[in-house]
């Protein structure tokens, strides 16, 4: 993937990638903020954020309206590690949505009426979500078992909906001037655009915004797990299920890689070791995944599935235990790896068929210190071997770097 990088005086990083085979335009603002970055008495402002950015700046009472008169969409969303805004556009509006993304940075309203909407928006997508879906809440009870003093310990939605409730207005002015400012952002502009049209209308409309405090992020760093750690809840749900979280390296571990395909060969498809022993051979199962949650920072393997009537969480276990012990003992079978590498591969490659795509991991890859690394995932993918896949199973897939959350159905 081709691109252009520049800086502007206040700080804001400019990505430029060419793509004139359509007429259509996106541009992505990344603000590197997350639900990592919150205080923990007040968590949820990141995602309240991402709601409150389309309530009005200064200049422009309605984000959406303006937008739709020439062909736009917009939308965000909200992460542990940053917050992503996007705009598609036919391109030769493109200047419209510049306009109303550095009218937002500069001037947003904090309307008094908009911060009481948003916050009633975002009560109720915690209540909905979280508390009244079937095993909505299971992260909200696996996060504080896995994580013990790093943020990533509660979710985007925060920890409770006390914190919500309780914001005031000076505390959102407050984490506006913190996080939301040029130098804490990352602006790529894709698709039917030049490198100079590009400047020219950076220049004009994000240029004068002036810098911020710089933010230097200083983390408290979890402690490696030394117990094997579970908690059971019970909840209104259709059946039994189970969660168990292992701690793995951050993104830019050199084995972050490995990490993810050993994720794969345990849980990604029908054809993965756990699908096919727990769902198809022995029918304990309804369904089984293994998937990473992909944080920047130190994250997890998580392996979860949900049970058939009166089969046994201890039974569960044995088995799952024993599908690990194989794979440590005898490693991968014929073409395992290479299965799972093309199954990775081709999903990094379709996944950038689209241009908001592209867009979205060019602003990810810039976040990240690098962003040539948006080219290099194939290559990362395809230098995983199986002694190093197995040397990382066998550091990680133990007992006491284990956490696990039963969830019980009511009366079963």
């Amino acid at each position: 993937m081709k691109y252009e990088k520049f800086v502007l005086d206040n700080g804001l990083q400019v990505v430029v990638h060419e793509d004139h085979s359509t007429k259509v335009a996106v541009l992505n603002v990344l603000y590197n903020v997350g639900s990592r970055d919150e205080d923990e008495n007040k968590t949820g402002f990141a995602h309240l954020f991402e709601h409150l950015m389309f309530g009005g700046s200064v200049n422009i009472p309605s984000y959406d309206e303006p937008l739709q008169k020439v062909g736009g969409e917009n939308n965000a969303f909200t992460t542990p590690d940053y917050t992503n805004y996007y705009i598609s556009i036919p391109s030769n509006n493109i200047e419209t949505a510049f306009w109303l993304e550095s009218d937002r940075m500069l001037s947003l309203a904090f309307d008094p009426q908009s911060l009481e909407v948003q916050r009633k928006v975002v009560i109720e997508e915690f209540k909905q979500r979280y508390l009244d879906q079937p095993y909505g809440d299971a992260w909200l009870n696996m996060k504080p078992m896995a994580y013990k003093v790093h943020p990533y310990r509660w979710n985007t939605i925060g920890k409770e909906i006390s914190h919500i409730e309780d914001a005031t207005m000076e505390d959102v002015k407050a984490f506006f001037k913190k996080f939301y400012i040029p130098n804490n952002a990352i602006l790529v502009v894709a698709g039917d655009v030049t490198l100079e049209q590009v400047k020219t209308l950076a220049e004009k409309w994000f240029a004068p915004i002036p810098a911020g405090e710089p933010y230097h992020r200083n983390l408290p760093q979890e402690p490696t797990q030394a117990e094997e750690r579970s908690q059971t809840v019970e909840g209104n749900v259709p059946m039994n299920a189970f969660y168990r979280a292992y701690h793995m390296p951050e993104r830019l571990h050199k084995k972050y890689h490995t990490i993810d395909l050993l994720s794969d060969v345990l849980g990604r498809g029908k054809s993965s070791r756990l699908y096919a022993k727990l769902v198809k051979e022995l029918k304990l199962l309804n369904l089984i995944s293994a998937s990473i949650t992909g944080s920047i920072e130190p994250g997890l393997l998580v392996i979860s599935g949900k049970l058939k009537d009166k089969v046994t969480f201890e039974e569960v276990d044995q088995v799952v235990d024993a599908e690990i012990e194989a794979l440590l003992r005898d490693g991968l079978k014929l073409e395992e790896l290479e299965k799972v590498k093309m199954q990775a591969e081709s999903s990094h490659v379709f996944s950038e068929v689209e241009l908001l795509n592209r867009a979205m991991s060019l602003a990810y890859y810039t976040l990240l210190g690098d962003t040539d690394l948006v080219n290099k995932e194939t290559e990362a993918i395809n230098a995983v071997t199986e002694d190093g896949l197995i040397a990382e199973a066998k550091k990680m897939l133990n007992k006491t770097n284990c956490s696990t959350l039963y969830y019980q159905k009511k009366g079963a």
